[in-house]
C-alpha cells in the first residue's frame, strides 16, 4: 500500500468490480482523533510513580492500555493507541515499570488473556521517550492484563542500581524472567524454584479462572548495590499460599524461601522501606480483584529476619471480612504507610494509615452508632458527577463510594500530600493527605481526566437533540449533551449495568429505546428495556416478555409506533407503542439481530446465521430473504431517507442491498468489515457518508466513502489504530466528516476533519 500525502488512502471500489488501488493525495483531509469525554469507567489496577523525577506518573488498565500523567493539564495521555487489530491483546497491560535511573525509559508487559481468547503471546514494550514511541519484544508465553489477579504486582521491575537489568514475574507457571539489555531480550531464571500454584478455580472449563496466577511481583533492596552494579538482594512474591516469598542475596544467581514467613494467604503487594530496612506485604485469600474475604498485613525486618503481623484488623477477627491490597509507603516520611481493603463491597472500602511503621492505624471512616459513620474525608465528584451512579442509598452506605477493587494506591514520593488510588471505575486522589494526621479531613476527587476506559457496545447520533447517545458495559451509558464535557448521570429509571443496544425513531428522533443487563434477582421489579420520549434525557421502563435473561438487540420503528426486541433468553417480539405488552414475532429465529428501516415505520429487518429477514407488518411476521453468500455473523444498518437501503458488514467483506434485503451485492476489495455507520453527506453530495471499520486492499483501518461505496478513504493513521474497535460506529448526521467509534476499553473515540 502507498500512503497519500494527507495520511489517507483512496480506493476505488464498485459492487462486483475492483479497480487497481489508486492513491489520491487530496482525497482526504487530515483527521483529529480524541475522546468523547466520560472520564474513567473501568478498572485501574496499577499506578506507578517514578522514584527520581517529580510528576512522572503512569497508570495501567486491564483492557485499555497505559497512560502518562500530564502535570500541566492534570490529565492523562494515552500511550498505546497505535496498537492495531492484529495484536489487540497488547492493550491489556499486565504490568508497567518506569526507570529510576533514566526516567525517559518506560516498559510495559502487555497481553490480555493467558487462554485462547487472545490468539497472541504477550510482549514487552519498551520506550526511551516516555511512551511516545515503542519497540516490541515478543515473549514465548501469554500475559494476562485482564485475567484474575491482575491487580497484584508489579510483575515488571527495574534494578534501581543497574537499570539495564529487568525482571518479569510471569503467570501460568512460566516462572521468573530476566533481561540484561534493557528489555530487548529475555531469558528464564532457571534457578528460581517456584512458578506458583494458585488458581481461582482449577476446574473452570473456560480456561479463565483455572490459570495459575504464577509469580506476582519483584522488589529490590537498593542498599545492596551501587550505581552501575547489580542489586544483590531481591524479593519475589509468589501465588503459593504456603510459599509466598523468596529472596536472592547474590543478584539473582540463587534463591531461597524466606524463613518464618506467614502462610495461608496470597501476597498481593510487597513494598520495601530501605531507610528502616522493612519489607511490607499485604495479603488476601484470593487473587482478586472482585473477591477476597480474609487477609493480613505483615512487616519483615530484613536485618533480623523477624516477621511481625501489623494488620489493621487481623484475619482472626470477626471484623475482618476482606483481604488487603493497595499497599504504599510515604518515601518522604519513612515509617508512614497506607493499605486498602482489597474488596469491601459493604458499606465501602477502608483505607488505613499508619505513621509508626504499622504499630498503630487510623482508618478513613469509623463506626459511631450503627448505622452511622464518621469520616476523615470529604468527597468531591463535581468533575465526574456520574460517579454517584444515580444511587440513593440508606445509611450506612453513601454515594459516591470510596471505590471497589482498590488494588492500586500510591503516595507521591515527592509530595506527602498527594496520593492516588485506582478503583473499578476511576482514579481518585487527594492533595492534602497529611491533614489526616492532624485531625482534619482530606478531600478526595477524581484524578482521571483523559483516561477513558469504557467498553462501548453501541452508539447512536440522532439528527436532533444530544449529538450522541452511548451504550456501555459496566456503567450503562450516557446522553452526551456536550462531547467535550463529562456527562452528569448514567442512564436511570431503570439503571442497567450494561446497555447492550439502543435505537431512535428516525422520523421521531426524540423517541428512543435501550435494552440491557443487570442482576434481576436483586431488582425483581425492574425490566431490561427502557424508553425515552425526550431524546434520552429521561427514561421509563417497559414490560418484558416471559423468558428474558438479557438485553439483546432492539429496533425503533421510523415513527416510534412499533418496536421490535430480540432479547437474550427468548424469541423476537414486537410491541405497539412503548412496550407495555409484547407479542412473539414469527418467521425469525431467537437471537437474531434486529434493526428498523429508517423510512417505512412498518418495516423491520433481522439477521441470524447467514440469513437476512424482513418484516413489512411492524415486526409481527418475518420472511427469510433468498439472498445467499452472506457471512455467518454480521452487523448491519439501514440508511436514513432511503427505504430499503441496507449495508451489512461481516467476515469476508461488505454488502449492500437497495431492495430491503431481497438481494445483496458484495463490494469487491473489502476483505473483511467489522461494522458500518452512516453520517451526514459531503457538501455537494446527495448520498450520506459511510464509515466502516474494515480491511480494504490489505489495510485494516477506519474508512469513509462519500459516494455510496465507490471510493473508500482511510481516515485514521498508524498512531490511531485503537485495536479493540468494532462493536460500534456511527457518523454524525449534522456534521459532515465526524465519526464516532466504540472501543472495548478506550471509550468513545471521535474523529473530526482538522
Amino acid at each position: 500500500m502507498r500512503r497519500a500525502l494527507a495520511g489517507a488512502l483512496a480506493i476505488i471500489l464498485t459492487a462486483g468490480l475492483m479497480t487497481q488501488p489508486n492513491p489520491v493525495a487530496d482525497a482526504a483531509e487530515p483527521y483529529t482523533w480524541s475522546n468523547v469525554e466520560i472520564a474513567g469507567g473501568g478498572f485501574v489496577p496499577g499506578i506507578v510513580f517514578n522514584q527520581t523525577e517529580r510528576n512522572l506518573i503512569y497508570a495501567r488498565t486491564d483492557i485499555g492500555g497505559a497512560y502518562r500523567w500530564n502535570q500541566s493539564t492534570g490529565r492523562w495521555i494515552p500511550l498505546l493507541d497505535h496498537i492495531g487489530r492484529d495484536n489487540w491483546g497488547l492493550n491489556g497491560v499486565a504490568s508497567l515499570a518506569t526507570d529510576p535511573v533514566d526516567p525517559n525509559r518506560v516498559y510495559v508487559a502487555a497481553g490480555m488473556y493467558t487462554n485462547s481468547w487472545d490468539p497472541n503471546n504477550g510482549a514487552i514494550l519498551r520506550s526511551s521517550d516516555r511512551g511516545n514511541s515503542w519497540q516490541q519484544t515478543n515473549l514465548p508465553f501469554k500475559l494476562g492484563g485482564n485475567m484474575p489477579g491482575r491487580g497484584m504486582g508489579e510483575r515488571l521491575a527495574i534494578d534501581p542500581n543497574r537499570n539495564s537489568v529487568l525482571y518479569l514475574a510471569a503467570p501460568s507457571g512460566n516462572g521468573l524472567w530476566r533481561s540484561t539489555d534493557s528489555g530487548a531480550t529475555w531469558s528464564k531464571v532457571t534457578s528460581f524454584p517456584n512458578p506458583g500454584n494458585y488458581a481461582q478455580d482449577p476446574n473452570d472449563p473456560n480456561g479463565y479462572l483455572n490459570d495459575n496466577q504464577g509469580v506476582l511481583w519483584v522488589t529490590f533492596d537498593p542498599r545492596t548495590g551501587s550505581r552501575g552494579n547489580t542489586t544483590q538482594t531481591i524479593y519475589v512474591g509468589v501465588a503459593d499460599k504456603q510459599n509466598i516469598l523468596y529472596r536472592s542475596t547474590n543478584g539473582g544467581a540463587s534463591w531461597e524461601r524466606v524463613a518464618g514467613q506467614p502462610t495461608g494467604y496470597l501476597p498481593h503487594k510487597g513494598v520495601l522501606d530501605p531507610v528502616n530496612g522493612q519489607l511490607y506485604i499485604a495479603t488476601s485469600d484470593t487473587g482478586g480483584p472482585y473477591d477476597g474475604s480474609k487477609g493480613d498485613v505483615w512487616k519483615f525486618t530484613t536485618a533480623s529476619g523477624q516477621w511481625t503481623q501489623i494488620s489493621p484488623i487481623p484475619s482472626s477477627s470477626s471484623d475482618n471480612y476482606f483481604g488487603y491490597s493497595g499497599l504504599t509507603l510515604d518515601r518522604g516520611k519513612p515509617g508512614t504507610l497506607m493499605v486498602s481493603t482489597q474488596v469491601s463491597w459493604w458499606p465501602d472500602i477502608i483505607l488505613f494509615r499508619s505513621t509508626d511503621s504499622g504499630a498503630t492505624w487510623t482508618r478513613i471512616w469509623d463506626w459511631t452508632s450503627y448505622p452511622n459513620r464518621s469520616f476523615r474525608y470529604s468527597h468531591d465528584i463535581s468533575a465526574v458527577p456520574w460517579l454517584s451512579l444515580g444511587a440513593n442509598p440508606q445509611p450506612p452506605e453513601v454515594t459516591p463510594k470510596l471505590g471497589w477493587m482498590t488494588e492500586a494506591m500510591e503516595i507521591d514520593p515527592f509530595d506527602s500530600n498527594r496520593m492516588m488510588y485506582g478503583t473499578g471505575a476511576t482514579i481518585y486522589g487527594t492533595t492534602n493527605l497529611t491533614a489526616w494526621d492532624t485531625g482534619g479531613k482530606i478531600t478526595i476527587k477524581p484524578m482521571v481526566g483523559g483516561l477513558e476506559e469504557t467498553a462501548v457496545l453501541d452508539l447512536i447520533s440522532p439528527p436532533t437533540g444530544a449529538p450522541l447517545i452511548s451504550a456501555l458495559g459496566d456503567i450503562g451509558g450516557f446522553r452526551h449533551d456536550q462531547l467535550g464535557a463529562v456527562p452528569r448521570n448514567v442512564f436511570l429509571s431503570p439503571v442497567f449495568t450494561t446497555t447492550t443496544d439502543l435505537d431512535f425513531a428516525e422520523r421521531n428522533p426524540a423517541s428512543m429505546v435501550r435494552v440491557g443487563n443487570f442482576d434481576k434477582a436483586a431488582r425483581p421489579n425492574d425490566n431490561r428495556i427502557a424508553f425515552s420520549t425526550n431524546g434520552g434525557a429521561n427514561w421509563f421502563q417497559g414490560a418484558e416478555p416471559a423468558g428474558v435473561s438479557g438485553g439483546g438487540t432492539v429496533a425503533a420503528g421510523a415513527d416510534a409506533s412499533r418496536f421490535v426486541w430480540s432479547p437474550t433468553g427468548t424469541g423476537v417480539h414486537y410491541a405497539s407503542g412503548y412496550g407495555s405488552s409484547w407479542t412473539a414475532s414469527t418467521g425469525i429465529p431467537a437471537g437474531a439481530k434486529v434493526a428498523a428501516d429508517r423510512v417505512n415505520p412498518r418495516k423491520f429487518y433481522g439477521f441470524a446465521s447467514g440469513k437476512f429477514y424482513v418484516s413489512v407488518d411492524g415486526g409481527a411476521s418475518f420472511s427469510a430473504s433468498s439472498a445467499a453468500g452472506l457471512p455467518s455473523s454480521a452487523r448491519f444498518t439501514a440508511v436514513a431517507g432511503r427505504e430499503g437501503d441496507i449495508w451489512l458488514a461481516g467476515t469476508g467483506g461488505l454488502w449492500r442491498s437497495t431492495d430491503s434485503g431481497a438481494t445483496f451485492v458484495k463490494v469487491q476489495g473489502v476483505q473483511e468489515a467489522e461494522n458500518i455507520g452512516i453520517g451526514r453527506a459531503a457538501p455537494g453530495k446527495s448520498y450520506p457518508a459511510l464509515y466502516t471499520i474494515a480491511r480494504i486492499a490489505g489495510v485494516h483501518g477506519v474508512f469513509r466513502s462519500i459516494d455510496a461505496g465507490a471510493i473508500w478513504v482511510r481516515i485514521n493513521d498508524d498512531k490511531h489504530r485503537y485495536g479493540n474497535i468494532g462493536d460500534a460506529i456511527t457518523g454524525d448526521p449534522r456534521v459532515y466528516g465526524r465519526v464516532y467509534l466504540g472501543t472495548n476499553g478506550r471509550g468513545v473515540i471521535m474523529g473530526s476533519m482538522s
